[in-house]
């Protein structure tokens, strides 16, 4: 597998190694000891499936009292993928990495606690999994506006978003709750 360390160093992107034949391919989308060895200590414990058409853009999300760490995947379609850094004693607090994450590149992205989380659809429809490391608590829902220019996220733009009502109010970063 490849490893690759972005401009916030926290948060992976992940290639994990894919062997194709003519039936077509098998890829482990996850070996907790492979993982550990990158850094990525974590026990999972919900794994998510959502599936969303072009142009949806959920997010950005997260908890604060159950602040979960994920591993995220496509397994069909195609997603910017986005993570922004809540925690005020970080010295990347308010940066964001974006990547494209696809059914076809197979990769991967691991997203520590204290990072707010979100993904546009880039292809007809998507297959979204998400592997979290604790639970969802309704209550404990915080979020950031997508479109916040004090973040200044390039989603890709050539696609109008749709965005949830819910996601639609969410706060700007600087009203936003912090780690």
């Amino acid at each position: 597998m490849i490893v690759e360390n972005l401009s916030i160093p926290d948060v992976k992107l992940i290639t994990p190694r894919r062997f194709n034949d003519d039936r077509g391919f098998f890829q482990q989308t996850y070996h907790a000891e492979q993982y550990t060895a990158i850094g990525i200590d974590v026990h999972f414990v919900q794994d998510n499936w959502s599936r969303s058409s072009r142009g949806v853009l959920r997010g950005l999300h997260y908890q604060f009292e159950h602040a979960q760490s994920k591993l995220v995947n496509v397994l069909q379609g195609e997603v910017f993928d986005v993570a922004v850094d809540m925690r005020k004693d970080s010295p990347t607090f308010g940066k964001w990495v974006g990547e494209i994450l696809s059914a076809e590149n197979g990769r991967q992205l691991f997203i520590p606690k204290g990072f707010a989380h979100g993904f546009m659809v880039l292809s007809d429809t998507v297959d979204f999994m998400y592997k979290c490391d604790d639970f969802y608590t309704p209550g404990d829902e915080y979020g950031v506006m997508w479109n916040d220019p004090v973040l200044g996220i390039a989603w890709p733009q050539d696609i109008d978003p749709l965005v949830s009502e819910k996601d639609a109010v969410l706060p700007l970063f600087a009203e936003a709750k912090y780690f």
